[in-house]
């Protein structure tokens, strides 16, 4: 499966980004931590160069913490001021503050040599799809001024927030990027819900994430889905791939069946993301470092 997805509005969103980016201070990039690079547009390096950079990851409850610890240094050293947050939680995001602060010491100093006094820093907020942007902004201004879902492109247009008189907030749209260089990384954008699920095949995602699971967490899905070693193995010798064994025995454990008692792989799969998105498998990473 090629994933590839840019609808129209992004172009549009891209363009008023590079409108308004003269108009900031600094760029916040909102990533997703079970993915830090491939959620990553880098069309973002860009259009933020020049500017200040901070890094939140985004989700951090629902990523292996010893691989999130790594990504951490690996953008520390490359220059950014890199934070782990969890958007939904309000002290995780007000946190944040003193790293925009930080970050823009430079400029804070350079206002106050001009005798510049109480301008606050504007900063753009950005990321892609789903990765929890909105979110952020209301958790961190601790009212719903941004809208919010659980899908892909519910922010268009732009929306300035002020938060105190030290920051204020320019919210934008998630976009991608027109092409996936790495097809790889299409399958962790739709694994974590950055792309739109109804041109998806739910099969082939969960296909790819029993495979890594169950290279790199072992024993994860066993546990979860309550079945044996022994089980596995014996549908093994039948000669099946390993992603149709582990999706029949999810199919077996939630009772997924079509009529006739067929087991219903589409259902086990759609169940299997479902699990995964939500935390229910465990802290884990699709990344690594």
């Amino acid at each position: 499966m090629n994933i590839q997805w840019y609808p129209g509005h992004m172009t549009k969103a891209k363009r008023a980004m590079q409108e308004d980016i003269k108009l900031i201070d600094a760029v916040i990039e909102l990533v997703d931590a079970r993915v830090p690079l491939s959620s990553r547009n880098p069309d973002i390096d860009e259009l933020g160069k020049n500017k200040y950079r901070v890094i939140l990851l985004n989700k951090s409850d629902l990523a292996d913490p010893l691989v999130s610890k790594k990504w951490v240094l690996y953008f520390q050293e490359k220059g950014m001021h890199v934070v782990e947050i969890n958007s939904r939680e309000t002290g995780s995001a007000k946190s944040v503050n003193n790293v925009v602060r930080e970050a823009c010491k430079e400029k804070i100093e350079r206002d106050k040599r001009r005798g510049i006094k109480n301008r606050p820093i504007r900063a753009m907020v950005v990321g892609i799809p789903n990765v929890g942007k909105s979110t952020f902004i209301n958790a961190f201004a601790g009212k719903a001024c941004a809208k919010t879902g659980n899908k892909p492109g519910v922010t268009k247009g732009k929306q300035w927030i002020r938060l105190n008189k030290e920051l204020e907030l320019l919210d934008t749209p998630g976009i991608l990027w027109p092409k996936f260089e790495d097809p790889e990384v299409g399958m962790r954008l739709a694994c974590i819900g950055s792309i739109n699920d109804e041109i998806l095949q739910m099969q082939e995602m969960a296909a790819y994430l029993i495979k890594y699971l169950t290279d790199k967490y072992p024993g994860v899905l066993q546990e979860r889905y309550q079945y044996e070693e022994s089980q596995l193995e014996s549908l093994l010798a039948e000669d099946r791939a390993l992603e149709e064994c582990v999706l029949w025995l999810v199919c077996e454990s939630r009772k997924c069946y079509k009529k006739g008692n067929e087991p219903d792989y589409e259902k086990a799969a759609s169940l299997l993301l479902d699990d995964f998105r939500s935390g229910r498998l465990g802290r884990i990473s699709l990344e690594g470092k």
